[in-house]
């Protein structure tokens, strides 16, 4: 039986090449029982003249088919379907679709509150003027130094690291590259088995609270402060303290003498960017020490200190071993990679390594083994520098734009980072100027999700520009002072 060349039909909205659609238009149709072993497929002149492609574009994708043993190639007849291709498992005729009868709000045992969010539609790179935070900038990522990377990860001598259950353990090659590029530049030295490779920041945080707290425990946090961590310490269901932080970040005086865990960033707080001074940092210390308390120290964005040089990190100061430091790689490279890691003295990370090896057994090897390429050959270091000059362009211009256009800023940085810390104009709400903001094709960060539910003043809001390019900054502040000042 000879496949119709009409079934072919290419879709617009497809997120591949012409080839590989091809490929999956097929596997799909032989997967699904559609083309069955034997029969004939179109001549790839025909299906390349019936979809507008050209002709070497069908006979590669029919190449690769053969290849997977999906299609056999017989001379001059042309491509059929191969005999023993993959075929799609049989089974009875499913019975007509109905609603469940379970009962499901008494089968759920426990609820989860909806994970805190900014205000950010999904469709945000649509729009011209995007000031979103913490988003990949394509115009900035090295491609093509990630895809070798990847790619030799892929190969043959890493077959072991890409495929083999490793029980728990992380990429010695990953470990070592951390341990010596990455914690020296905040003055922190560790052995191998003090490092955990977690799935991102926000993992080592969920990771950390499940050990160190109980109902009977007190953690203390910032106000306002990184959404996701109020959520991960509500589900603890410890005792919560939330501590204001000023210019200089969190007091250590404020921080109660009960508090068994303090979670904290104090090298760019969350969200106001206020840097910890050093004195400061020393006093938040000794009152650790004074009053034993653990202390989380959150270090994200640290790569980007282009402002100034970046204070030391308080695990480098820390003479007591009561500093759990975490860090991640989703700003300095992408926040979909989901690969962090976490610092503390090794009876801490024996926990964290069982805990993590019960939920997800480890990071998928591939991914560690990449990113330990990315770090050894140097592109680490590369990107790093190429964004934190673009950044402090950006920062540069926005600066300018904001001054020249009376926006009201809400705490300097002297940190650098990707985002500035803001207040809206007097009488308008974060929540009415995102909004109307959006009309005119600008977005923005309101603050509610940093200050918890019902405590949200509407004051505040996020202005980043680590997602638009410099010369689409002024009219992007220009647009939104317009409209602030529309809604007064």
């Amino acid at each position: 039986m000879a496949v119709p060349v009409e079934i072919f039909q290419l879709r617009r909205d497809h997120p591949g090449t012409l080839q590989r659609q091809l490929q999956e238009m097929v596997t799909g149709g032989i997967l699904a029982g559609r083309f069955r072993p034997g029969d004939r497929m179109p001549s790839s002149r025909g299906l390349a003249r019936h979809l507008g492609i050209s002709r070497i574009t069908v006979t590669l994708a029919y190449t690769e088919l053969v290849a997977g043993d999906y299609l056999t190639a017989k001379g001059r007849s042309g491509y059929f379907v191969s005999d023993t291709a993959p075929q799609p498992p049989r089974f009875p005729e499913p019975p007509a679709p109905s609603d469940s009868r379970v009962d499901w709000s008494r089968a759920i045992g426990q609820r989860f509150p909806a994970a805190p969010v900014l205000s950010r539609p999904e469709d945000w790179r649509r729009y011209r003027y995007p000031f979103i935070y913490g988003q990949t900038d394509p115009r900035l990522f090295d491609h093509a130094s990630w895809r070798r990377c990847a790619l030799q990860a892929l190969g043959a001598r890493d077959f072991e690291v890409l495929t083999a259950d490793s029980y728990g353990r992380d990429d010695p090659q990953l470990i070592e590259q951390i341990v010596r590029q990455i914690l020296p530049r905040r003055g922190i030295t560790a052995r191998p088995e003090e490092v955990l490779v977690t799935l991102g920041a926000q993992n080592a945080l969920w990771i950390v609270a499940q050990i160190l707290l109980t109902q009977r425990r007190t953690a203390v946090m910032e106000h306002p402060c990184y959404p996701a961590l109020r959520e991960i310490l509500n589900l603890s269901r410890c005792n919560t303290v939330e501590v204001p932080v000023d210019g200089d970040g969190l007091l250590p005086a404020d921080v109660p003498p009960e508090a068994d865990v303090l979670f904290v960033t104090p090298s760019h707080h969350c969200p106001t960017s206020a840097t910890m001074p050093l004195p400061r940092r020393r006093a938040l210390l000794e009152r650790a020490e004074a009053c034993d308390f653990v202390v989380v120290e959150d270090d994200y964005e640290f790569e980007l200190a282009f402002a100034s040089a970046p204070a030391p990190a308080l695990k480098s100061l820390d003479a007591s071993g009561r500093v759990v430091y975490i860090g991640s790689f989703a700003k300095s490279l992408f926040p979909g990679l989901r690969l962090g890691y976490m610092v503390a003295p090794e009876p801490l990370i024996r926990e964290a390594r069982t805990l993590r090896s019960l939920i997800l057994r480890h990071v998928p090897g591939h991914t560690q083994r990449a990113a330990a390429y990315y770090l050894a050959q140097g592109h680490y270091d590369a990107q790093v520098q190429k964004m934190a000059r673009a950044y402090r362009d950006r920062r540069s211009v926005a600066e300018a734009a904001i001054a020249e256009h009376g926006l009201l800023l809400a705490g300097a940085s002297t940190f650098g980072g990707s985002s500035f810390w803001m207040r809206a104009p007097d009488g308008v709400r974060s929540d009415d100027l995102a909004h109307a903001a959006r009309a005119q094709q600008v977005l923005i960060e309101p603050a509610g999700a940093f200050f918890g539910p019902e405590r949200d003043p509407g004051t505040h809001y996020r202005l980043a520009y680590s997602s638009i390019s410099s010369e689409d900054i002024p009219e992007g502040i220009r647009r939104l002072a317009a409209v602030g000042a529309s809604i007064r």
